[in-house]
């Protein structure tokens, strides 16, 4: 396969059975921008042709050095060595991949990051005594509060103690909820959750009597 320069297009010439075949570049899975960057060289070349520039000048060397250029990347591309007819001097060189300028792209080394050699530590055993301790007085003195409240208010209406009674479990919910994955105040939040239940029930048996 051959790049050459005609009437300001590139074409990629070889043979075929048929004879000698010339294809435009647009025609083949060339790398992104590949064939517009022929096409643009092409017609610089045709144009420092035109203007009858020698073969030595500063033009003509700039012409032929990037046609090697792409000629390399055109090889890299199509992985087989490129003939490129140098418009300027009319020299023809086989090109190969290596004298495409483009800078083969090298793996980066992979880090890898070895596990903790450190044995886990053994996980803290769950202090149910002390645990149980506080939820057992946390929850009688929750109880023995509310019960309180829900007597006084009974005396003087049963529906008022029980409204008293939603408005007290709607306000500690929130700090309840909260409290129940703390390590040491979920044992609080159990307790308070176990006494409003009891106290609930003292309420509903207050209720219920005629």
């Amino acid at each position: 396969m051959e790049l050459r320069v005609q009437s300001g297009r590139a074409v990629l010439a070889g043979e075929g059975e048929a004879g000698e075949l010339e294809v435009d570049p647009h025609t083949l899975p060339l790398g992104a921008g590949l064939a517009e960057a022929l096409h643009e060289w092409a017609k610089v070349a045709e144009a420092v042709q035109r203007t009858n520039a020698p073969a030595d000048g500063a033009a003509g060397a700039l012409v032929t050095r990037r046609g090697r250029q792409l000629a390399g990347r055109l090889a890299a591309d199509m992985g087989t060595p490129v003939a490129f007819a140098d418009p300027v001097t009319g020299e023809r060189h086989l090109v190969d991949a290596s004298q495409s300028g483009v800078r083969p792209s090298v793996p980066r080394p992979k880090i890898v990051v070895a596990d903790d050699p450190t044995p886990d530590e053994p996980a803290e055993p769950t202090p149910w005594g002390t645990g149980l301790t506080v939820s057992v007085f946390s929850g009688a003195v929750v109880a023995f509060m509310v019960v309180t409240l829900s007597l006084g208010l009974g005396e003087t209406n049963r529906w008022l103690a029980l409204v008293a009674n939603v408005l007290v479990v709607g306000g500690i919910a929130p700090s309840v909820w909260l409290a129940r994955k703390v390590m040491i105040w979920r044992w609080v939040a159990y307790g308070v959750t176990t006494g409003v239940v009891l106290a609930w029930i003292a309420l509903i048996m207050t209720l219920l009597e005629p």
